[in-house]
């Protein structure tokens, strides 16, 4: 089996779509060892923050001198993103040998996509001799493959209205999900959430005797900064390489559960693994600057509360613009009625984009609404060429923001690079 052959039975298994429970995972991790068992792993759940704060939990543990393995979802434009060890993509040569170790076993047992890559990852990251691995759950939490590992900390992020028909259409009944990732004997740390779920993650911490820390307890929030007590330590965060109030809150929360769990790391330490979050895990598309001038911002703003992180943040510098172009695209299970309405105030145009991919949102239907919220809007079928021309037209006076879906902002940026189009070469 060659690699591009790997890879394509790999993403074959996409057919079977989101299958949440734990038995298969379990049996094929017994099949491979079990080598989840030899981790020491830190374990993100969350509604929206989840990829920044696993960001900002392994830069700082790479600064502290440890080899630290990365998991996230969804790549954006390679597979082996999605599996890092100290900011480096596993190898293709390791996909290769994971898929022929799996390949007969595979024939009598099927597995999704998301199962088989949360075991390639916990036996790279074990074979490798990770000091800790950074686990980021892919949807959910209680039945999400991840949850096969008994954490030394479990960080949920925010809770908010997601994956309604798997997870419940309440705070309450999404926060009984996310919950479960907290593991006996262990310790919970719980970023900013409504005050009618606390309760939640109160009790399914002291019925798992594990500490339980609230980032709203410990932090001061001011108009530019957020100040973090934690013992005798106190840190100021004015910002991070990731730009938004928001990212503020998950430095913080990312800063508190290692301090929390990690009893010698100095100040400095915490402070450098913040300052190069980008260049330890390759994080990419949180408000991120694709281009100066003209400006192009990429932002993976997929729900609601995250577009309005967004806006928030665009506003500081909107009004140097004669003209904001907004490209848009969603997946269907997202509130995407709620998020143009809400960006509809912010852009004097909007394209709408779509992928070839069946959980994707129609691009006319997208442009109907924004439409409808007030905006001149029409659909796009070749957003890497917009960008492309908008850049070499070189107006300053405008800006470009693609915005939306994850996956989609890796199709447009993957067919950018291959067309050598970035601010490197401009």
């Amino acid at each position: 089996m060659k690699i591009e052959h790997a890879l394509t039975k790999l993403f074959s298994l996409h057919q079977f779509g989101i299958k949440l429970g734990l038995d298969s995972i379990t049996n094929l991790l017994n099949f491979i060892g079990n080598p989840q068992r030899k981790l020491k792993c830190y374990h993100i759940a969350g509604s929206n923050g989840k990829g920044s704060t696993s960001s900002f939990i392994a830069s700082i543990l790479m600064e502290a001198g440890m080899k630290t393995g990365l998991y996230t979802s969804p790549h954006l434009i390679k597979f082996n993103e999605r599996i890092r060890i100290n900011g480096k993509e596993v190898e293709d040569d390791f996909i290769l040998y994971f898929m022929n170790l799996v390949n007969d076993y595979m024939k009598e047992n099927p597995v999704t996509f998301f199962e088989l890559t949360t075991a390639m990852a916990f036996l790279y990251f074990a074979q490798n001799n990770v000091d800790y691995a950074v686990i980021e759950t892919g949807l959910g939490g209680r039945l999400d493959a991840t949850n096969i590992i008994n954490p030394v900390a479990s960080i949920i992020t925010t809770i908010s209205l997601e994956h309604t028909n798997i997870l419940g259409n309440s705070l309450i009944s999404i926060a009984k999900e996310k919950c479960e990732i907290i593991k006996s004997n262990s310790k919970a740390f719980i970023g900013l959430v409504a005050e009618e779920v606390k309760p939640i993650f109160k009790e399914k911490s002291i019925q798992s005797n594990s500490e339980f820390f609230f980032i709203s307890d410990f932090i001061k929030r001011s108009t530019h900064s957020v100040d973090l007590q934690t013992g005798n330590v106190f840190f100021r965060i004015y910002e991070t390489p990731l730009r938004g109030e928001h990212q503020l809150i998950n430095a913080a929360l990312a800063i508190l559960a290692v301090c929390r769990t990690q009893n010698d790391i100095s100040g400095l330490i915490f402070s450098r693994g913040i300052k190069h979050v980008l260049l330890n895990s390759k994080i990419q598309c949180r408000y991120e600057i694709y281009n100066d001038c003209p400006k192009v911002i990429f932002d993976s703003a997929h729900n609601f509360e995250g577009v309005q992180s967004f806006v928030t943040e665009f506003k500081k510098e909107s009004g140097k613009y004669e003209k904001k172009i907004l490209l848009y695209g969603s997946m269907k299970d997202k509130d995407y009625e709620k998020s143009i309405q809400e960006l509809a105030n912010q852009f004097d145009h909007i394209y709408t984009i779509s992928i070839d991919y069946e959980r994707c949102a129609d691009k006319n239907e997208l442009s109907e609404i924004a439409n409808l919220s007030g905006v001149k809007s029409e659909p796009l079928d070749n957003p890497e060429n917009f960008i492309r021309n908008f850049i070499l037209n070189k107006n300053s006076r405008e800006c470009l923001v693609a915005l939306g879906s994850i996956y989609i902002l890796g199709q447009v940026k993957s067919k950018l690079l291959s067309n050598s189009i970035n601010q490197s070469n401009i």
